[in-house]
């Protein structure tokens, strides 16, 4: 299936599951190596990331813990450019070395807020480890510690990223065809 419609859009397979999960267990012998010693807290920001969550958690080979935290601000294919905190974190953070994982990194806004809100709870260290990245949207000062692919500028579907609320499921990522 190289082509589907989901709603009134249509979109085509741009990166197969296979380049994808080969990306993830290569992320996670990375992070398993710098992490070493440490139990990584991973806060997987829901909806988007939890297939790449699952798969990153896997691949994982050193001690390490997950918990979740729901932002939105999309609405169909555009961001809203506010963030809501929809589930908080309930873990005690202090002196804790804290991944969060992120299924896209476009604006940086979500992730930025998402900091200065852990920040008042006194981790060890914060980083940064998503699935994708636009860097041409950044529109601020962030380090990513971790990305699987850069990726241009188009919308994007599957592996557990949406288009109003379908497609999560599918396995392979698709981009939307104009």
């Amino acid at each position: 299936m190289n082509t589907i419609t989901i709603k009134d859009k249509t979109f085509q397979v741009s990166m197969p599951e296979a380049q994808i999960k080969w990306r993830v267990k290569e992320l996670a012998q990375q992070i398993s190596k710098d992490m070493e010693g440490r139990n990584p807290l991973f806060l997987a920001v829901l909806n988007g990331s939890f297939i790449f969550a699952a798969d990153l958690m896997r691949e994982m080979t050193i001690p390490c813990e997950i918990s979740f935290v729901k932002l939105a601000s999309y609405q169909g294919t555009t961001s809203t450019g506010k963030v809501h905190e929809v589930i908080g974190i309930n873990e005690d953070l202090s002196g804790r070395t804290v991944i969060i994982l992120e299924d896209i990194v476009e604006t940086g806004q979500t992730i930025k807020q998402m900091i200065e809100s852990l920040g008042t709870r006194n981790p060890q260290s914060v980083h940064i480890c998503t699935l994708f990245f636009k860097p041409e949207r950044l529109q601020t000062d962030l380090h990513l510690d971790y990305v699987a692919f850069q990726i241009p500028n188009d919308f994007i579907l599957g592996y557990g990223l949406d288009y109003d609320q379908q497609g999560r499921g599918l396995k392979d990522l698709y981009t939307l065809v104009e």
